[in-house]
């Protein structure tokens, strides 16, 4: 059971509870949030003292932390503490460990505040899943943060890292740490690590590997790969993932090789991370106006391409659907690092705020096009429409349409 906490500790838990309900009766959010705030206003070691005595698991990384995160809590087969609305700072993390008693604990962690949640909770693994830009107005540099990483995990101790071995910068985060294991898992964006981070000449590309003229380069042991069979501590997994997209083997490998490492049974936990359909919307399919939609979250640069790379090259209807408030970023900037050329043959409705930034960038990739006005309706279409859309587009989606 979770350590002994203080009355303080104790009054802040309660703190969280209500402010959380009262929250969520008024209709004023999830109730996730606010609370939280409030007991840390309280007692600001709430979290420290929530995460003692318990197996704590931590995800981080731009794309990926939610879906990871859910297929931990869904492997380790038994009741989960965990963030599953998303909120992952710290006020968040408050709340999930507050409104759970389990001993077993996953949580995603926003990039920048994974320093501090780390040094609060002494977890037994850490998830390092990529770096690259996201939220350009107001989110740190990732050079930043893969250095905030690299001090953190220099001198944290006894923690295991599964970090990804395809990405520059979470290499060199995670290269001092004690303990490390390097998962080599498809990551088809590097862009944001094309510079040495020791040298900064350029880093050469090639052969399934990176490496720099200084020496530093893609770790040549890697207890976890993926293609077909995940490998993982020399146990072979066969993956058949309802999720789409070899982004998510490798959101799967990454699970399951952070799920060893708190002795959970592998063979029982790819059944349950195979079975895993949706998460919180995502890959969902849904009813909207007589069309059948799936929708999928892509909220920068790489979660685009990844997601991109899942389309069939069918010439079937995509829509594609961006604003740019504070959740999003208010910069759209980040749509001409977006390979939208993979969309030539397709014909895209351009949905949300700023969807006429978005027609413009299809417009340069040469990609026919469709401005859809508020409150219009595309025409019908056979077949499941994909429907792309960035932070708050993607939950307008999920409030407007109905799950089939």
């Amino acid at each position: 059971m979770p350590g002994e906490t203080s009355f303080r500790d104790d009054v802040a838990r309660g703190a969280v509870r209500t402010v959380n309900l009262l929250s969520r009766l008024a209709s004023r959010g999830s109730g996730t949030v606010i609370g939280g705030r409030v007991g840390l206003a309280i007692a600001p070691g709430l979290l420290a003292n929530l995460a003692r005595g318990r197996d704590v698991v931590l995800v981080s990384g731009t794309n990926g932390k939610t879906t990871t995160t859910a297929m931990i809590a869904a492997g380790w087969g038994q009741k989960v503490a965990t963030n599953d609305t998303g909120s992952n700072m710290p006020e968040g993390l408050v709340a999930a460990l507050v409104s759970s008693k389990s001993t077993a604990v996953v949580l995603e962690v926003d990039e920048a505040w994974l320093s501090d949640v780390a040094s609060a909770t002494r977890p037994r693994v850490i998830t390092l899943l990529n770096l690259s830009r996201d939220q350009l107005d107001r989110a740190n540099e990732v050079r930043q943060i893969a250095e905030r990483w690299r001090a953190l995990l220099a001198d944290l101790g006894e923690v295991t890292v599964v970090a990804n071995a395809n990405d520059p910068l979470v290499v060199y985060a995670a290269e001092l740490a004690a303990n490390v294991d390097w998962c080599d898992v498809p990551t088809p964006w590097t862009t944001d690590a094309v510079s040495c981070p020791r040298c900064t000449k350029p880093l050469e590309f090639a052969h399934g590997s990176w490496w720099s003229e200084c020496g530093f380069a893609k770790p040549q042991v890697l207890v976890t790969t993926v293609g077909g069979t995940l490998i993982v501590r020399g146990t072979p997994l066969e993956i058949d993932l309802q999720l789409p997209g070899a982004f998510n083997e490798a959101n799967a490998a990454m699970a399951l090789t952070a799920l060893a490492y708190v002795g959970v049974d592998l063979g029982g936990a790819l059944d349950r991370v195979n079975a895993l359909s949706s998460v919180a919307g995502r890959f969902s399919l849904r009813r909207w106006r007589g069309h059948q939609l799936r929708l999928l979250l892509a909220k920068n640069p790489a979660g685009f391409t990844s997601m991109l790379l899942t389309l069939k090259s069918d010439g079937a209807d995509v829509w594609v659907a961006i604003n740019a408030r504070v959740a999003d970023g208010r910069d759209p900037s980040w749509l001409y690092d977006v390979p939208f050329e993979l969309l030539r043959g397709h014909k895209v409705y351009c949905f949300g705020d700023r969807r006429l930034d978005l027609a413009t960038r299809l417009d340069y990739a040469n990609v026919a096009y469709v401005l859809v006005a508020d409150g219009s309706v595309p025409p019908a279409s056979s077949g499941v429409i994909n429907v792309l859309a960035n932070y708050t587009a993607f939950q307008e989606w999920r409030t407007r349409s109905k799950a089939c």
